[in-house]
């Protein structure tokens, strides 16, 4: 792996969390907290999911820190406030993602998970996973916002390669 396909990757993970935001912000403030048999219950609930989990993991790649718990839903109690929250975290996680080099990505790093437990993996690796893990979750919020009649439309890898002409 190298940095041009985790920059990849990881622009389409942006794209694609726009797509979800966009989608989203069109709902009352009860859409977006009403349960919607979701893993995380509500559409807030997995998208607040997807960005802990992308806080979560750049804390571990870039400041070496481990945390022992996620951000949780009731920290974000509207739209905007997880909107603001994630727009920095996008920016902290674009710079970082500058600063890397091919080495860098495939060098191995030392974390622990939310539970005390170590581990160690490749670096890209771990980034593949934050993008693969997103995915999931913003097809479940897709769903959600689907049944709402706010379909965020086609999500898909390919997609953005052929929106972007790459």
């Amino acid at each position: 792996m190298n940095a041009g396909d985790i920059q990849l990757l990881f622009n389409y993970n942006y794209w694609a969390n726009a797509r979800i935001l966009r989608a989203a912000s069109k709902l009352t403030r009860e859409e977006w907290t009403q349960p919607a048999r979701l893993s995380h219950g509500s559409i807030r609930g997995a998208m607040v999911h997807t960005m802990a989990a992308e806080y979560l993991w750049r804390m571990r790649f870039q400041e070496g820190v481990s945390l022992t718990a996620m951000p949780q839903e009731g920290e974000f109690p509207t739209f905007e406030s997880l909107q603001k929250k994630w727009a920095a975290e996008e920016k902290a996680m674009r710079a970082y993602l500058a600063s890397l080099s091919d080495a860098d990505l495939n060098s191995k790093i030392s974390y622990t998970n939310t539970k005390g437990v170590p581990f160690e993996n490749v670096l890209w690796h771990l980034m593949a996973h934050v993008v693969n893990h997103g995915t999931q979750f913003r097809g479940e919020a897709a769903v959600g916002l689907t049944r709402l009649s706010h379909s965020p439309g086609d999500l898909d890898l390919i997609a953005y390669i052929r929106e972007k002409g790459l």
